[in-house]
This record gives C-alpha cells, structure tokens and sequence, in this order.
C-alpha cells in the first residue's frame, strides 16, 4: 500500500506486538482452523486484492498479471488505499492472533504494522504532498523491458496498456505535490531526467523490430512520445518550482523529532526509540575509537617507520588511515574489479560453510541506471518472491563526470581494503544473498512486507562474519578499515539524529564524518546530501546489526559447542524478510525479546 508515494514501508511500533507473543496463555496448536481461515483470508485472495492497488510494486516482486496499470497518484487514489486499509484491517482484527500457530501469528503482526503504518503515512507523515522524488514512472518500464518473464510482445503491449496513463500521472503529480523541499525537489528533477533514457532509443527500437502490428507500433510510438514530452514537461516544472522555492521558501528537509521517533517506531520495529538507539551509537564510537587507536598503534611503525605518530588519537588513525588508502583501484578498473570479487566471495562463504548459496540465482553487475542515482554509490536490484529466478542487480554508480579530484576522494574512501566490505555488504554473503534466501520462505508476507533494519542489519553483520572468519587474513589493515566501515553505519545513526531531531548544521555533520568517522571529503558530502534526502534509513544498519548480533551471541553462549553457525544463518534467513525481534521469538518460542 501506498508505494507509490512512499519511499519506505512504515510499521506499527514493535512494543505494540510483543505481548501478543509474550503474554499469551498457551502455545497455540500447530495447525488450528484459525489458522486454516487465516490463511484462506490472507493468502493469494488478500494479495490479489492487495497488488490491485499497488502495480508498480507488484513488478518489482515479480507479479506481473496486474503489470499493464499504471495508477494516477492523485487524491481519489490516496482515498481508495485508506478504504483498502480501513477494510482489510477490520477483517484481519475479526481473526484472534493468539489462536495462530508461530509463523501465522507474525504475519498477522506485520499485517496489522502495515495497515497502521500505511494510514501513518498518507494522513500523518504526508511525503506524497513535500517530496517530488516520490514521483517516477522510469522503474516498472525498465524491469518490463529488460525481464524476459513473457514473450517480447507480450511485455510491449503490457507496456503499451501502461504508456496511456504516463501523461495523466505527471499531472496528477504536479497536483499533489504542494510546498516541497528543494532538496526533493531537485532529486526529483535529476532522477526524471535520468528516466528519459528508459523511454528513449532502446524502447522505440525494441517496439520497431518486434513482430506487434504496425497499427499497434505506431500507436506505441505516439504514447511513448507522450510519455517523454510528460516526463520533459515535470522536470521543467520542478526546476520552475525550484527557483519559486528559492524565492518564497520551502518545507525544510528536517523531520523533527515527532515525526521521526513515529517513523522510527514503524520502520526499524526494534522496541526501542530513536533517542535511545542514537545514545548507544556514541558509546559504540567510542568502543571502536579505541579499538583503533590500539591497531593504530601497531601499524603505524609499518607505514611511517621514521616518524613520531601525533600524540592525538583520532589524528593519528586518520594519518594511518590517509597513508593505506593511497592503495586503490585504478578509476577505470572500478566495475572490472567488483565483478573480479564477487566469484571470490562466493567460494570463500562455500569453502568455510557460512551459509548455503544458490548457483541458480544470477547475480549481474552493472552501471546504476540513471533515474535511480542521487543517493547511494552502491545497490542490489533483487527480485521478488514471484520471480525469483530473474536477475538480481549490483547497482555501482561510475565515476563519468567526476573531476580528477573528486574521482580520488572516491578511490581513496574505496581502498584495497574497503572495497572488498562493500561487496560484502551489497553482494556475497549480504543483500544478495539474504534476498534469495527470502525469496524461499514459506510466507509471503514475510518477504513482502519485510523489515529494512532486517534487511541492511544481515548486510552489515555479514562484513563481521566474513572477517570473523578469517577473510583479510585477519590483517591489523583489514580490521582497522573494517572499524572505519563500521563507524560508518554507526555515524550514519548519529548524523541521521542529529540532523533530523536536533538541528546539526551541514558544516557539523561533515566534521562528525570526516573528523570522528576518517571519511573522505567526498564521501562526506555525499552523505549530507542522502541525510537531506531520507530519514530513518540511515538508523537501520546499526540497528539491525547490533540487533542481529546480540542474537547470535547470546544463543552461543547458551548452546555452547552445540552452536552451529551455519545452522543459525539458514534458520535466520528462513524467515524472509521479518523484523529481527520477531525472528528472535519464532527461533526462541516464548521468549520475550529484549531491545538491541
């Protein structure tokens, strides 16, 4: 629901659903005629009714039968989803969750978080109206036309049936959006301008050369036209409304600190508030800033063998840190050697049994399209549990454009070193590899209405459990840049706070970056402009993984030698895409899960 206007599923806060795991007065029956309705209910005939009202995000997860509707994002819209929620919500509440067996019971949760959340989002936290980039039709067409999930001209006419409506949904855009940030507002420009490319060369020579009849070729022809004069015409509105914003003043980008501890509550569902999370990402800075003043120490004979290190700790690591990111691929070479890794990653996760990986699931990297840059140098495209056998994506944005200097920057952020964790991180063990294991799980719910703390917390245990494991040889080098990595999710909880609830300046949050973090200067202004982009986000990865990781070690210490790692992984990840705290009490019946 809601996304096509909505960046971000939000979800009901996780204190609200644990007593109904905690508290209830007996283990429900493993299969019970409560769960038979429930399933009968919210199974294909929820989500039949559910991908109605929400197309584009049915391609994106591989159903395709509702492909051809593209739907105008105006107020009648917004209406019919609040009239969806109001009604599905009412018959998920008639089914009592603590009659539901384990696994149903958490469907029932991320259900009811989803109809809350959704309502949350178009009544309350309103991004549909303030931000513009919400607003891009380029996504769905391209996974339509690049997905051989039906014969070519069966995706042309599907495409066809969808062209119709291009025009009608810039203008539906233009009315709904009033008093935007310029920071949208700009993206939305960009990555529009980026979406021409989707309906230029490549579409009208795939339309030309097909066997479609020439009535129905010219008639492509003309919507795809006036998809592109609709697309040209919203980005010259935006950057008018751009200079008008200048002129009158727009919404500042800054959530404030209600609407972002309610956002918090719903994305990252850790049973914990945003305050409390942002106050263990400082002790965590300081752990780690020891840490590294201890590797510090030990390197820098190595690097500087006639050189004093500065008394100050943090200026040492960094010059430790400048020296060994002179080591670093060659800007041409960037994509040739992630592709190099990625095969190098896989049989290093086979060879030491960390988890079980899938040969069948296509793994393609590849340049980040451009209607999607602007806010991450690296993403994973994967597809959903409908489709599981089409290509997954690595996103990789080039460096085209870069000046010598800020190509430098760059390189010298990705080193020898860091590069690698990156690929962990997108690729092999991390998002790639937990999204084809979500892929696999008997609930669709799980997978669909999943959990992004979940989702970029595996991502980022999965760098510790590769080195913990032994990858880098377990270097004094790799440890000390995977300590600058991990101050990266950790700062991203402290920036995004500060930023967001407590009104840090640009000139303090780049200095939190590059100062406290030994971030480039280029990294560091691309991480302001993302924490001027999104909210919350930036809080999953630390959340996530401490979650993840408070886990793993507390069941260690209670199992002993029994501990099976490879065991823990695949059962984790068996649950799609649930909340960490919800994996905790499916894994651990009956147990009451304490916040990360």
């Amino acid at each position: 629901m809601h996304r096509l206007v909505r960046g971000a599923r939000t979800l009901l806060p996780i204190a609200l659903l644990v007593p109904v795991f905690a508290d209830a007065q007996a283990p429900a029956a493993s299969h019970s005629r409560t769960d038979t309705a429930f399933e009968r209910e919210f199974g294909d005939k929820f989500l039949a009714a559910y991908w109605e009202l929400n197309p584009d995000y049915a391609i994106s997860v591989g159903f395709y039968r509702v492909a051809d509707r593209l739907l105008v994002p105006d107020d009648a819209s917004r209406a019919a989803e609040l009239a969806f929620v109001d009604r599905w919500q009412t018959r998920l509440r008639r089914i009592k969750p603590e009659m539901l067996n384990d696994s149903n019971r958490a469907d029932w949760v991320l259900l009811d978080n989803e109809f809350e959340g959704t309502r949350w989002a178009l009544t309350q936290q309103r991004s549909w109206a303030w931000n513009p980039a919400n607003y891009n039709v380029a996504e769905p067409f391209a996974v339509l036309m690049n997905t051989e999930y039906a014969p070519l001209e069966q995706r042309l006419r599907t495409i066809l049936r969808r062209l119709e409506n291009v025009p009608a949904y810039y203008a539906a855009a233009k009315g709904s959006i009033a008093r935007p940030t310029r920071e949208h507002t700009q993206l939305a420009a960009e990555q529009n301008r980026g979406a021409l490319a989707v309906f230029g060369e490549e579409m009208q020579k795939l339309a030309a050369g097909s066997a479609l009849p020439e009535r129905e070729r010219a008639l492509f022809e003309q919507r795809r036209l006036a998809a592109l004069a609709a697309i040209e015409d919203f980005v010259s509105w935006l950057e008018q409304l751009d200079q008008q914003l200048d002129r009158e003043g727009a919404r500042p980008f800054r959530l404030g600190r209600e609407l972002y501890e309610r956002k918090f509550a719903y994305n990252i569902q850790s049973g914990n508030t945003a305050e409390a999370l942002y106050k263990r990402a400082l002790q965590e800075m300081e752990r780690l800033h020891t840490r590294m003043d201890l590797l510090a120490d030990q390197l820098w004979p190595k690097y500087f063998p006639n050189l004093a290190p500065p008394a100050e700790r943090l200026e040492k690591i960094d010059q430790l840190i400048g020296r060994m990111s002179e080591q670093h691929v060659a800007r041409e070479e960037l994509l040739d050697e992630v592709r190099r890794q990625i095969p190098e990653l896989e049989k290093w996760v086979t060879d030491k049994q960390l988890v079980t990986l899938d040969s069948e699931k296509p793994l393609e990297v590849r340049v980040t399209p451009e209607y999607k840059r602007g806010v991450a140098i690296a993403s994973i495209d994967a597809p959903g549990p409908y489709d599981p056998k089409a290509n997954t994506y690595y996103n990789v944005t080039p460096l085209d454009g870069f000046s010598p200097e800020r190509a430098e920057s760059f390189l010298r952020e990705y080193n020898r070193w860091m590069l690698p964790i990156l690929n962990i991180h997108e690729a092999v063990p991390g998002h790639y590899v937990q999204l084809v294991h979500a892929n696999k799980s008997p609930s669709r719910i799980k997978t669909i209405f999943g959990n992004g703390a979940m989702i970029e917390g595996w991502a980022s245990y999965a760098e510790r459990m590769m080195l913990e494991s032994g990858y880098g040889d377990h270097t004094a080098e790799m440890w000390l840049i995977y300590s600058k990595w991990s101050l990266r999710s950790v700062c991203n909880t402290i920036l995004d706070y500060s930023v967001h609830v407590l009104d840090m300046s640009e000139m303090d949050g780049k200095k939190l970056l590059t100062r406290f973090a030994f971030q480039s200067t280029e990294e560091a202004s691309a991480k302001w402009r993302r924490v001027q982009l999104t909210s919350v986000q930036l809080t999953s990865y630390f959340s996530g993984y401490s979650a993840i990781y408070d886990f793993r070690e507390q069941l260690k210490r209670e199992l002993g030698e029994q501990f099976d790692l490879r065991r823990f992984h695949e059962q984790f990840l068996s649950y799609g895409n649930a909340p960490v705290i919800l994996i905790r009490q499916l894994m651990k019946p009956g147990e009451k899960a304490t916040a990360p």
